[in-house]
């Protein structure tokens, strides 16, 4: 069994789905669609602008997104056997799964990054990576600190990242060196995904999504809240919703998966980190890319 897993925020790069744009008319008029839907030029954005420009929430999460679906196209007549994606990518596998169309799916993109930046600025709050300790010990230490920080990304065994306001988040790290973590690693973002901080975006992003009419998947899809697969649209809506200020369980998607059967992943979109993350979650499945 084959899966297609989709990347996230943070793999965008200048440049970034330019090769896929030059070989394919379909892909040109993807990036036409993008550009009247979003009202401004990702595509320039994209192949020209600088590192500064492509890290803007707004322009990051359609871009990522639209380079996974253009490398999709390349595989079109390849039909996965599960489908998931590591936080914003989710919203690619539901493309793949057949669920949202690439129109709707970009709306919800959008409104996603507008929602999470809006909420980013009304509060102090960031990330950190926490190296080296048990997800246990990380959930312990966080449920001990005053103020509000999470687990936010349980990316592989041994890495898992947290969510919250900054003192919080500060505080957490501090402990969390002194019971033995290898790093704890401030993240260079502009707020707390995946935390309850992100409440304000889910509240808006819940209406946009109500609005949508999804289908059922052709294929089940493991997502990050339950990382449990479901082809149940109504579920896949509830869970989509749930993801702003749940975690992403990205290792425990992989083992599920791997667990259902699937024994090929393929990452499709910019970068190669899922394959790095899946790679140390279980060496013996077969890993590949199209980016």
């Amino acid at each position: 069994m084959k899966a297609f897993v989709f990347p996230g925020q943070g793999a965008q790069f200048t440049g970034m789905g330019k090769d896929l744009y030059q070989k394919s008319k379909e892909v040109q008029l993807l990036f036409e669609q993008a550009k009247d839907l979003l009202g401004f030029d990702i595509q320039k954005i994209m192949f020209e602008g600088n590192p500064e420009d492509l890290k803007q929430t707004k322009v990051t999460q359609p871009a990522v997104f639209l380079h996974s679906i253009a490398a999709l196209k390349f595989i079109s007549s390849e039909k996965p056997s599960a489908v998931a994606g590591h936080s914003l990518g989710e919203f690619s596998a539901l493309v793949a799964a057949n669920v949202l169309n690439f129109e709707d799916a970009l709306r919800l993109v959008s409104q996603r990054a507008h929602a999470m930046q809006a909420a980013c600025e009304k509060q102090n709050s960031t990330m950190a990576a926490i190296i080296g300790l048990e997800d246990e010990k990380v959930e312990e230490i966080c449920q001990n600190v005053a103020d509000i920080v999470a687990p936010a990304n349980y990316n592989c065994p041994g890495q898992l990242v947290i969510s919250g306001e900054t003192k919080a988040v500060e505080q957490a790290c501090e402990k969390l060196k002194e019971i033995g973590a290898k790093r704890a690693l401030i993240l260079p973002v502009s707020g707390a995904f995946h935390s309850p901080l992100m409440q304000p975006a889910e509240d808006d992003l819940a209406k946009a999504i109500k609005n949508i009419e999804f289908q059922e998947a052709v294929c089940p899809v493991y997502q990050n809240f339950t990382a449990k697969g479901t082809t149940n649209p109504t579920q896949i809506q509830n869970n989509l919703i749930s993801q702003l200020t749940g975690a992403v369980r990205w290792t425990q998607c992989v083992q599920n998966m791997i667990a259902d059967g699937v024994e090929e992943f393929v990452e499709i979109g910019p970068g190669k980190t899922l394959q790095g993350l899946i790679k140390k979650i279980n060496g013996n499945v077969e890993i590949s890319g199209i980016s």
